[in-house]
């Protein structure tokens, strides 16, 4: 038995991390993914509903195409997000989060005003530039 469990063992109380939270912050942690999840949350609800994989591309533009291919993939498999093909001619995908996907939309707000509050007066004190931001994050 190794000393960690040993311990646990004797009655030390184990603080561990919730494997629902850690499965949650890996897959929105991924690079990328937060950039992506905004651009799709902000994406207007009216009309059509979803956004084509070129005008998620053109508003995260230092995202390669095969990341975000990759990164759509997972999403989609997770069910943050729905994937529709339309008819054509000619033939084109359409990306929209789904419930699970919207209900993201207050953590993720709470992520960016803790990151515009904290990073940026990290940035000020430390006397380095601010990250370069996206649309999708402003």
């Amino acid at each position: 038995m190794g000393a960690r469990r040993a311990r646990q063992a004797k009655g030390a109380k184990s603080v561990g991390c919730c494997p629902y939270y850690h499965e949650a912050i890996e897959l929105i942690g991924k690079r990328w993914t937060g950039a992506i999840l905004a651009v799709l949350l902000n994406a207007p609800a009216e009309g059509r509903g979803g956004m084509r994989f070129s005008e998620i591309a053109q508003a995260v533009p230092e995202l390669s195409d095969r990341l975000l291919s990759e990164r759509m993939k997972e999403l989609e498999a997770r069910g943050v997000v729905e994937r529709t093909v339309l008819a054509g001619p000619p033939v084109h995908v359409e990306y929209r989060l789904t419930e699970m996907g919207r209900a993201l939309q207050p953590a993720l707000s709470q992520l960016r005003d803790w990151a515009r509050q904290w990073l940026d007066e990290a940035d000020e004190d430390s006397g380095r530039a601010p990250a370069r931001a996206t649309a999708a994050t402003r």
